[in-house]
């Protein structure tokens, strides 16, 4: 069921958008030069701090801004302001890491500190003015660097593992040899990559190189028939 203080924040929103376009601003002023509407992709590292910008519009000419947040598996989250009152509202928000990053009637960017793997999703500026209403949205991806081991398995095997990285890691193998590489994808988003290797004739030692946008990384290992369980890996 809709709670009373969010009609009553869609009422605000409404009241200000037909205020505006309804309101007797001279039409020439609406063929001003003004920046352009786009949807752009941001990719923030975990635990970091993501800062999101509306368009670049003269703060004086602003009526309402309005951040529509949306994330995966939850309600829309809205946070508003009003200039000419230097009024907010919010609804739907619980999420206390987004905020806006300073004084709405200074800065009208919006924040995220610090940043988890839940905040992926999409967040859109929408601005109401005297000259039309004007977006920014922005696709948020949280990218988490995976843990990478190396060891050796039984019969000669060696597994290369890239745990819980966001997105997905790519494993190679020098030398090359007959792998099996498997995924397991989290609840969080992130996914485990593990590649087994195996080689008809056992070379001395082994490499494994883990791609991934946050890093990359290259561990190697000796082979050896007396320990074959033991977990041997340093960075080359």
């Amino acid at each position: 069921m809709t709670s009373a203080s969010g009609i009553l924040f869609t009422v605000f929103l409404l009241f200000i958008a037909a205020s505006v376009n309804g309101s007797s601003t001279d039409k020439r002023q609406r063929k001003l030069e003004l920046p352009a509407e786009a949807n752009a992709s941001l990719s923030v590292p975990v635990d970091t701090k993501a800062v999101f910008d509306c368009p670049s519009i003269l703060l004086t000419s602003v009526v309402v801004t309005t951040w529509q947040i949306i994330l995966r598996d939850k309600l829309s989250c809205t946070r508003a302001y009003r200039r000419d009152r230097n009024e907010t509202k919010e609804g739907n928000c619980t999420d206390e890491r987004i905020t806006w990053a300073s004084r709405p009637d200074e800065n009208l960017a919006l924040q995220i500190d610090p940043v988890a793997t839940t905040h992926d999703g999409f967040y859109m500026c929408q601005m109401v003015t005297h000259f039309g209403n004007f977006h920014r949205g922005y696709h948020l991806q949280v990218l988490v660097p995976p843990e990478v081991t190396l060891f050796q398995g039984k019969n000669g095997i060696a597994v290369c593992r890239a745990a819980a990285g966001k997105p997905a890691a790519q494993i190679s193998w020098n030398p090359e040899g007959d792998c099996v590489t498997e995924q397991e994808h989290w609840a969080n988003g992130t996914v485990t990559v593990q590649s087994t290797c195996r080689w008809e004739d056992r070379p001395v030692s082994v490499s494994c190189s883990v791609s991934h946008v946050t890093g990359n990384k290259s561990l190697s290992l000796e082979l050896s028939l007396e320990h074959e369980n033991k977990k041997i890996w340093k960075s080359i």
